[in-house]
């Protein structure tokens, strides 16, 4: 009975007739035949029991690339925001079949909606954060006396720490976690006719338009871009160097100027402390006079609380390279080079850098740690040392009473 409720009766006429068929090919093609009517029962099964479909393969979908999939670090965004327009007030009079010049009863139209940035410690970047922002509109009054209502608040969400600048100025500064700053004002509603009744204009046939919202341009800035940035020369390794550190995943490339946008990475440790480690673009001789990118990159090391130098140990002299880069942000902006960094030697793993490692020791005051971020060789004393910068960053801060940045 179960039999013939999944099969139809035009395959059971059809097995029926396979019992008294002879065979007349040979016996590899019986087989073959066999095989296909096989598999086009098997194809009415599945498709008539629940079980056998779930079984059927989905449609795999298409692998989303790299690049698609990484999120550049923004500690800069220029953003446009504009208040909604009020709801304009209507011109109507009361009436109805026992009252027939009631007097007017046009209501006034609702506010526009303000733009609002609020900070929130689960945002890190202004990467989320639009161009342009509109509030939402008030809507129209209606007749009976009846308000429109007023446009809902934009709420744009940002990091703690975000600097907001207008012409230049600063206007507000969201340092601490729910603090809100109103960047345009709604426009107000308009007017009903019911507003203008007075004793000497008893049917008043006035009615004014909302008002625009605010329109104005801000800069959001992050004070923090993250506690170290990764300072130096194009394929001094910074990239490789944060992929073994942390879980970011940067390009890495045999090829200057690789990376061309900052990626931060976190650093954890046991006692659940994690501090922010940014891949700052490379840099080049001549970059605070704007030469290729310099600015923009300076503009990245400048928001970082300490600095570590990567210097590329296979070139010749690489204190050089150690000099260039603190002239630069010294140039940039007077003090930086001389916030609390570490000197790290990459690529210690090729022939000629150990040479250069002893020559490098010898010209430089700080301590250098060697390491290879290719083959993973003493990032553990890189790791200790980072966790030092970072707790007398903390003690600095507490000292001042300030709070730390926390991720």
């Amino acid at each position: 009975m179960l039999g013939s409720k999944i099969l139809p009766s035009r395959t059971w006429a059809l097995l029926d007739g396979l019992r008294q068929w002879k065979p007349a090919y040979s016996p590899h093609i019986q087989i073959c035949l066999l095989q296909q009517q096989f598999k086009s029962w098997q194809r009415i099964l599945s498709t008539s029991g629940a079980k056998c479909a779930k079984n059927q393969r989905l449609k795999q979908k298409r692998a989303i690339s790299e690049k698609k999939l990484t999120r550049y670090f923004v500690d800069h965004r220029r953003v446009c925001v504009t208040g909604g327009r009020g709801g304009q007030g209507i011109n109507s009079f009361y009436s109805e079949p026992r009252k027939e010049f009631g007097g007017p009863d046009g209501g006034n139209g609702g506010d526009g909606g303000h733009v609002i940035l609020k900070a929130d410690q689960q945002i890190k970047s202004l990467a989320s954060v639009l161009s342009l922002y509109r509030g939402f509109d008030g809507e129209r009054g209606r007749s009976k006396n009846c308000y429109g209502a007023t446009g809902g608040y934009t709420y744009i969400k940002v990091p703690v720490g975000t600097v907001v600048k207008a012409d230049g100025k600063i206007v507000a500064d969201l340092a601490q976690h729910g603090e809100e700053y109103v960047a345009a004002y709604g426009g107000t509603g308009g007017k009903g006719n019911r507003f203008f009744l007075s004793n000497e204009n008893r049917a008043p046939m006035t009615a004014t338009l909302g008002e625009s919202g605010q329109e104005r341009v801000l800069h959001l800035e992050l004070k923090t871009m993250a506690h170290a940035g990764l300072v130096g020369f194009p394929n001094a390794g910074k990239s490789s160097l944060l992929r073994a550190i942390s879980n970011a995943k940067p390009t890495v490339a045999p090829y200057p100027f690789t990376t061309l946008n900052p990626h931060v990475g976190i650093v954890h440790y046991q006692d659940y402390e994690q501090v922010a480690v940014a891949d700052v673009p490379g840099i080049i001789r001549g970059a605070h006079l704007n030469r290729g990118l310099g600015l923009a990159f300076l503009r990245h090391i400048e928001h970082c609380c300490f600095l570590l130098f990567v210097v590329d140990l296979s070139v010749s002299e690489p204190w050089i390279q150690l000099q260039d880069l603190k002239y630069e942000l010294e140039q940039y902006e007077e003090g930086l080079s001389k916030r609390p960094h570490a000197v790290i030697g990459n690529k210690i793993d090729l022939p000629q850098s150990k040479a250069n490692l002893l020559l490098l020791k010898e010209r430089v005051e700080q301590r250098v740690i060697p390491l290879s971020a290719l083959t993973g060789d003493n990032l553990e004393a890189l790791l200790l040392h980072l966790r030092d910068l970072y707790d007398a960053y903390v003690s600095t801060e507490q000292s001042h009473r300030q709070n730390p940045v926390k991720w």
